[in-house]
């Protein structure tokens, strides 16, 4: 598997990229090639141009979350009739602290554009790679928590994030993560990603893992990380500084930017 950040908060010094609060991913196993979550903006195509990756090739369009900084930049792209695989609420409306945070295409809208694989259980995408649909929890320290509304069967209630997932790499040393924000959890995310693929082995994970503060929650996470001996752990987007500093006491963690390219 080949991935290449083609959006995050963070750009290396002398490599010219556009950055911005967001996530976007070019991925791709043997014959297939997939965009996972497209940004807030049009930075990530004006970044694949630079990039020489051309989006014409993706074969799949894959959404960890409905929040406009991972879903925003898709009203930009131009791909009528490619699959898009997500969970079934990512176009619902969404809203936090008197902002619209949902993406700017609705149902509506997408249903017209994409072929849509709304599901909330796991799907196959290439040979090796598999969306996890809805993640359950299994750490009391990783339990879900409302962000914000969202409207569902015409009601506003708490936004509880079920539609938030990831995607697995299934690799000959073990499992490596993607994620987007990691609502559900990373600890979550990769014990679910253990089920779904049966190999107990985490080799690696990039994305945010939505750690902000220095406290139990990020302690425990730090100890999970140790305990399965993640090797590669690039942690970016919505990780604080704070948490990274304190991550890096303990785990060798990689710096993220935009042209990362990893070989997995």
């Amino acid at each position: 598997m080949k991935l290449t950040v083609l959006e995050d908060n963070n750009t290396y010094i002398d490599m010219y990229y556009l950055g911005e609060p967001a996530v976007s991913y070019f991925i791709e196993d043997g014959g297939t090639s997939i965009l996972f979550d497209t940004g807030y903006s049009d930075a990530y195509i004006a970044n694949a141009r630079t990039l020489g990756i051309d989006l014409d090739s993706i074969d799949r369009i894959v959404l960890s979350h409905g929040h406009n900084d991972h879903s925003g930049g898709l009203r930009y792209l131009d791909k009528h009739g490619i699959k898009l695989i997500t969970h079934p609420d990512t176009f619902n409306y969404k809203f936090h602290e008197g902002l619209d945070i949902s993406s700017p295409l609705n149902m509506d809208d997408v249903s017209r554009i994409y072929d849509l694989n709304l599901s909330k259980e796991p799907v196959q995408i290439s040979d090796n790679i598999f969306f996890l649909g809805e993640i359950p929890v299994f750490f009391d320290f990783e339990k879900r928590y409302a962000l914000g509304k969202t409207r569902k069967d015409n009601q506003m209630i708490d936004d509880y994030l079920y539609d938030d997932s990831a995607i697995v790499y299934r690799s000959d040393k073990g499992l490596f993560m993607i994620s987007g924000c990691s609502h559900s959890g990373i600890c979550n995310i990769m014990e679910y990603a253990k089920k779904v693929c049966n190999d107990e082995r985490i080799y690696g994970v990039i994305g945010g893992y939505h750690l902000f503060n220095v406290d139990e929650r990020l302690r425990k996470t730090i100890r999970y990380f140790k305990n399965n001996k993640v090797e590669l752990i690039y942690p970016c987007h919505c990780v604080s500084l704070a948490a990274k500093i304190e991550m890096g006491k303990a785990l060798d963690i990689k710096e993220v930017g935009v042209g990362l390219v990893l070989d997995i």
